[in-house]
C-alpha cells in the first residue's frame, strides 16, 4: 500500500460527456511561523486529528503515509473503529471519541433529514458535546512528543486548543472548501450567482452557524478542561489575521479551481488517495468483469438508508430498466445485500479499492462524498450523484459544472425510472 498525493493526474482523464453542458472547467495559535515549520524538518512527529466516516479518514491515511515516506513519524488520532485500518497502513493509532459509523447505523433517520440543515445541526451539536467530554485528555496523550498537529474537519478546534496549550504549531487539512472567497460562494449556495460582498457575508454567517454547533464541545469541554479561556459568543473565526492560517485542501483544482483571492497560506494539494497496487480482485469479481461490457458501479460508501431493502430493490429495478450490468457495493448499510439479487447482470460487492475498480466501470453512481468524487474524477469515468447530506450536493454541482455528471438526483423519493434515465445519459 502506498500513498498518492496528486493535483494533476486526474485532469488527464477528466473529460466532459458529449451532450452535457460544461461551463469550464482564527486565532494566532492556529498559524505556523516559518521558523516552526516542523513538517520541513526531517524526522518530525506529526499528529493528525480527524473523525468521520471512512471517506473522511482514508485521505488522512494517504497524507500520513506520504509524510511517513518522507521521514516523519505519523499518528492518526481518531475513533477506535479505524484502529485496524490505520495500523495496517503502518501508522500509529491514538483513540479519540467520535464513532460516526455507529451514529449512522443507530440512527437511520439521518438519511431522511440529511439535507435538513437545522435538524442535522441539532443532532451534531448534541453528539459532538457528548464525544468531546474525553477529547482534552485523549488529545493531550496524542500530543506528547509531537512537533506538528494537523486538525481536520470537526476536530480542527480541538487541534487548535491543544496547539495553544502545548505550544505546538498547527495546520489544518480539509476535504471541503471552507476559506472565505468573493469568487466561490459557500457550499450551501453552490450553483448560485452571488455577488462578492454577499459571498463574504455568507461565509461569516456560515462560521457563526458552525460555531453554534461546536460551541458546547469546544468551550464547555475542551477549553475548560485544558484551562483555556472560552471563545466569545461569536467563536474563534474573527480573531487575528486569517491570511496566516495554514490550510491544506485535499481536492483537485481541476474539479474545483482555486479562487484567486485565497492567500498563499491556503494550498490545494490534489486528492489524497491510498494506492493498493498489490490488491487482487476476487476471482468472482474478475470473472464478472470479463464476461461482458463495462458495468456501472453503484455504491454509497458510509451512507445509510432508512429502508435498505426498499432502497436496494429500487436500485435493482433501475439497473434492470437500463439493461446494463452493475456492480453494487453495500458499504456500511445503504444497500441490503439480501435484496441485491446478484446474477449475470448484477454483482454484489462489499468493497474494493476505488483506484482499481472505477477505471473498469462505465459510470459511477455515488453519494458525492469528497473522496468518492475524487476517485471517480481520477478514473476519468462519468458520475451520477445521489447526495444524502453535508457537502455532497456541492460536489455533485462541481461535477455537473465540469460536464462529467448530469444534475444531481435527490435521494428522497428517488424512483427507479429516474435513476435508469440518468444511467442512460451517463454511461
Amino acid at each position: 500500500m502506498r500513498a498518492c498525493i496528486h493535483a494533476s493526474p486526474d485532469s488527464a482523464r477528466l473529460r466532459p460527456r458529449r451532450g452535457w453542458r460544461s461551463r469550464g472547467r482564527p486565532r494566532r495559535c492556529w498559524s505556523m511561523p516559518e521558523q516552526q515549520h516542523a513538517a520541513s524538518v526531517r524526522g518530525a512527529t506529526v499528529a493528525i486529528f480527524t473523525i468521520g466516516t471512512r471517506g473522511d479518514i482514508q485521505p488522512m491515511l494517504a497524507l500520513g503515509r506520504e509524510l511517513q515516506q518522507r521521514g516523519h513519524a505519523v499518528r492518526i488520532v481518531t475513533s477506535a473503529n479505524f484502529a485496524e485500518q490505520i495500523r495496517a497502513a503502518g501508522l500509529s493509532f491514538f483513540a479519540l471519541s467520535g464513532d460516526f459509523q455507529a451514529l449512522l447505523e443507530n440512527d437511520l433517520s439521518i438519511a431522511d433529514r440529511g439535507l435538513q440543515w437545522r435538524a442535522m445541526a441539532t443532532l451534531f451539536r448534541e453528539r459532538m458535546a457528548f464525544w468531546a467530554r474525553d477529547w482534552a485528555a485523549q488529545g493531550q496523550l496524542a500530543c506528547m512528543g509531537a512537533d506538528l498537529l494537523i486538525g481536520v474537519g470537526s476536530v480542527s478546534l480541538l487541534a487548535a486548543a491543544l496547539g495553544e496549550v502545548c505550544a505546538i504549531p498547527v495546520v489544518f487539512a480539509q476535504l471541503q472548501p471552507l476559506t472565505a472567497s468573493r469568487q466561490l460562494p459557500p457550499m450551501l449556495l453552490a450553483g448560485r450567482n452571488v455577488p462578492g460582498p454577499l459571498s463574504m457575508a455568507a461565509y461569516q454567517l456560515l462560521r457563526l452557524g458552525v460555531w453554534r454547533v461546536m460551541r458546547p464541545a469546544i468551550n464547555q469541554c475542551v477549553r475548560a478542561q485544558l484551562g483555556l479561556r472560552p471563545y466569545p459568543w461569536y467563536g474563534p473565526y474573527f480573531h487575528g489575521d486569517s491570511a496566516q492560517v495554514r490550510v491544506l485542501y485535499g481536492f483537485s483544482p481541476h474539479v474545483l479551481p482555486r479562487p484567486s483571492d485565497w492567500s498563499e497560506s491556503v494550498q490545494i494539494c490534489g486528492y489524497w488517495m491510498l494506492q493498493e497496487p498489490q490488491w487482487q480482485p476476487p476471482a468472482a469479481l474478475q470473472a464478472f468483469l470479463d464476461a461482458g461490457p463495462a458495468p456501472v458501479y453503484i455504491g454509497f460508501g458510509s451512507m445509510v438508508s432508512a429502508d435498505p431493502q426498499a432502497f436496494a430493490a429500487m436500485l435493482v429495478e433501475a439497473v434492470r430498466r437500463s439493461g446494463r450490468r452493475a456492480v453494487l457495493a453495500s458499504g456500511w448499510g445503504a444497500l441490503d445485500a439480501a435484496h441485491a439479487h446478484a446474477d449475470a447482470q448484477i454483482f454484489h460487492l462489499r468493497q474494493a479499492p476505488h483506484a482499481w475498480l472505477f477505471p473498469r466501470m462505465a459510470a459511477i453512481v455515488h453519494h458525492g462524498g469528497a473522496g468518492t468524487t475524487g476517485a471517480a474524477a481520477a478514473a476519468g469515468v462519468p458520475s451520477v450523484v445521489v447526495p444524502f447530506y453535508g457537502d455532497q450536493p456541492f460536489w455533485a454541482h462541481c461535477l455537473a459544472r465540469q460536464g462529467v455528471a448530469p444534475p444531481a438526483l435527490a435521494c428522497a423519493g428517488l424512483q427507479a425510472q429516474t435513476l435508469a434515465a440518468a444511467l442512460d445519459q451517463a454511461a
